[in-house]
C-alpha cells in the first residue's frame, strides 16, 4: 500500500478557482489543477523561488516538488493547447497559519497575526468569527473588511475583539482566519471558492445569518442559531468571486445597511 501524500503547506488559496477559453467553441472537460500544484507554480514561475526554496516553503522534499511542479507544467500546456477550462481544487494540502517556518510569502501577514492575537488555552474554549459592519453581520464574505471575534468557554462569551482584514479577500481571509486560530465562522453569503478553503483551514461555517453579530453570537452557543447550510452569493461564480459587486463592493441584493434580501429568510 503507497503511504499517503504528505500535506503540502500553501500560502493561502487561490484567489480566482477557475478559467474558461474564450471564445468556448465546444464544452470540453476541464483541467483539474490541485492547489498544492497551483502553489508550486506560484512561488517558482511567479515569485521566483527555485526548487530548494519551494520544497522549504511548501515543507516537502525537493523531488517531491519536482514532480509536483512537472504535473502543474504539462496540465497548463494542455488546457493552452487544447483550449480546455482550468479548474483549480483538491490536493494534499494544508494553509498556512503562520505558525511553523517561515512560509513563502515575504513578511507574512498571519505570522504578525498569529503572535498579536493568541487564543486562550482551555478544553472548551471556542473561537467565533463574524463578518462585522456597524454591529451588524456583513453579507458578503469576500468583501469582509472586519471581523468580530469572540472567544467562548462553554456556553458563554469571555471576551470579544474587531479585527482588521488589512484588505484580505476571498480565498486569503481564510488564511487569516486560520492564524487567527478560529474554530467557526458565522456569516452571510459565501461563494464555493471560500467555501472549499474553510474547509482546508478546518474551519466550521455556519452561513446565510444576519442581523446582530453579538446575538447571532449567542444563539450559536445556545444552539439557536438559524442558519443556511447551503448559504451562498447568488453572484458568485465558481471562483468565488461575486459578479454582482459594483465599485463599492456591494450586491445588487443587499440594502444600504448591508443586510441581504435574498440570504436572510427564516431558515
Amino acid at each position: 500500500m503507497p503511504r499517503p501524500a504528505k500535506c503540502r503547506r500553501v500560502c493561502h488559496y487561490p484567489k480566482t478557482a477557475a478559467f474558461s477559453p474564450a471564445p468556448v467553441a465546444e464544452l470540453r472537460p476541464p483541467v483539474v489543477l490541485t492547489v498544492d500544484e497551483y502553489e508550486a507554480i506560484r512561488l517558482i514561475d511567479a515569485e521566483g523561488f527555485s526548487q530548494e526554496q519551494c520544497s522549504q516553503s511548501m515543507e516537502i522534499a525537493r523531488t517531491t516538488v519536482q514532480k509536483i511542479y512537472e504535473s502543474a507544467r504539462k496540465k497548463l500546456a494542455a488546457m493552452l493547447v487544447e483550449g480546455r477550462p482550468l479548474q483549480i481544487e483538491g490536493g494534499a494540502f494544508r494553509l498556512c497559519d503562520g505558525r511553523g517556518a517561515p512560509c513563502g510569502c515575504p513578511g507574512c501577514y498571519k505570522r504578525q497575526i498569529g503572535a498579536q492575537y493568541q487564543k486562550p488555552e482551555g478544553e472548551q474554549v471556542m473561537r467565533i468569527a463574524i463578518p462585522y459592519e456597524n454591529g451588524q453581520v456583513f453579507q458578503h464574505f469576500g468583501h469582509t473588511q472586519q471581523f468580530k471575534i469572540y472567544d467562548t468557554d462553554g456556553e458563554a462569551v469571555t471576551a470579544s475583539q474587531i479585527v482588521d482584514t488589512k484588505g484580505q479577500g476571498h480565498g486569503a481571509l481564510a488564511g487569516l482566519l486560520s492564524a487567527l486560530q478560529v474554530d467557526v465562522l458565522v456569516c452571510g453569503g459565501i461563494g464555493e471558492g471560500a467555501k472549499s478553503a474553510l474547509a482546508a483551514a478546518n474551519i466550521r461555517l455556519y452561513g446565510g445569518v444576519c442581523g446582530e453579530a453579538d446575538t447571532a453570537a449567542s444563539a450559536l452557543l445556545a444552539g439557536l442559531l438559524e442558519y443556511d447550510p447551503a448559504a451562498h452569493c447568488a453572484g458568485h461564480g465558481e471562483d468565488g468571486h461575486c459578479a454582482g459587486h459594483g465599485e463599492s463592493g456591494s450586491c445588487g441584493g443587499h440594502g444600504e445597511g448591508g443586510s441581504c434580501g435574498g440570504h436572510c429568510g427564516r431558515h
